[in-house]
């Protein structure tokens, strides 16, 4: 019987094994290597990472890249204060946006920022969000790097030292309001060593939108609807997967989000096409996938949907079991945390 209960997916976590910062050598993140036909695990560091793989075999990437999305300001008028989390450009330089307190900033409202920037609630858009317009002495791109934040994930409570530590080295499309953290793991080192090897790989672009840390509420997890996040498959990509797939290379995913673009454009036979689409695809127990081979990704939350994925593509008891070890021989967990490799 599958799991379809949100408790089936809690674990206890001392607070402790929250990493709060990376690794100081990227590639130095522990890593646990779960071979789902044989049910066995291993414990290794990710430097040794192109070992476990063949020449042929192809890594899909997320190359987005996190912008400042948080704008903090004030209401026009008033000392109300506000919080903008930009979500998606749409035409005429509007956006999508998060808003706070949302009670407070209905179609029409007027929020203030730092060096003249102003943001217009132009329209609701559903799931709490509004369509927000931007005006200012400088176009919005110029001012949000001075003005806005980069949003990090609500466990991590330390200020970074350096933003870059929040990005992939690869990242380079603009747009995520979260990093694709399983890319943290890699160096320029590690791209070489992969070469070297005849290892292939392919960037697909994913951004990564607040839900991605929002709670499962439902206690049966088939209701629980996921937000839509916009991704793009290029033709360049597309080849490359499917040149792989014809040779009969594995196509690995690095991260979650790489495995629901891959899942979200294949056809029932593992091939894609070239798509620019958005993804509500919700991966839980007793999905059958199509287009993954292997999968590489962090330790993530309790009853989390990213959780879930996990379970589906390797086990609810070989990955439950995981998690025990990783907790009782104190891996770092979430976003700058070790990694797991499942084959």
């Amino acid at each position: 019987m599958e799991k379809t209960r949100l408790s089936d997916f809690d674990y206890a976590l001392p607070t402790e094994l929250i990493a709060q910062e990376p690794a100081a050598r990227r590639d130095r993140s522990r890593m646990m290597v779960l071979r789902r036909q044989e049910g066995v695990i291993g414990q290794t560091i990710f430097s040794n990472f192109p070992d476990y793989l063949d020449p042929g075999d192809l890594l899909v990437l997320n190359n987005t890249r996190v912008i400042p999305a948080r704008l903090l300001g004030r209401r026009a008028n008033g000392s109300v204060e506000v919080e903008l989390l930009l979500l998606h450009p749409l035409s005429g330089g509007r956006w999508t946006a998060m808003v706070r307190p949302g009670r407070k900033l209905k179609p029409g409202a007027v929020v203030e920022f730092s060096r003249g920037l102003r943001a217009v609630i132009e329209d609701y858009a559903g799931h709490g969000q509004r369509i927000v317009s931007f005006t200012g002495p400088e176009p919005l791109e110029q001012a949000l790097p001075l003005v806005g934040q980069v949003p990090l994930p609500p466990y991590i409570t330390e200020e970074l030292k350096d933003p870059a530590q929040y990005q992939t080295i690869y990242a380079s499309v603009d747009g995520s309001a979260a990093a694709p953290t399983a890319g943290f793991h890699f160096t320029t080192a590690i791209f070489e060593s992969l070469q070297r090897k005849g290892i292939h790989w392919a960037y697909i672009t994913l951004h990564i939108g607040p839900g991605t840390f929002q709670p499962v509420k439902e206690k049966d997890i088939r209701r629980h609807k996921m937000h839509r996040e916009y991704y793009r498959l290029d033709a360049a990509a597309a080849q490359e997967i499917n040149a792989a797939r014809r040779r009969g290379g594995r196509i690995v995913a690095v991260g979650t989000t790489s495995c629901r673009v891959l899942e979200a454009a294949a056809d029932e036979t593992g091939f894609v096409k070239e798509r620019e689409d958005w993804t509500d695809l919700f991966i839980y127990p007793g999905y059958a996938f199509k287009a993954v081979d292997a999968l590489l990704t962090n330790f993530h939350l309790p009853r989390s949907t990213l959780l879930m994925l996990v379970c589906a593509f390797a086990g609810y008891n070989q990955v439950m079991e995981a998690y025990r070890i990783a907790v009782n021989e104190k891996y770092r967990f979430y976003s700058f945390g070790d990694c797991m490799l499942l084959l």
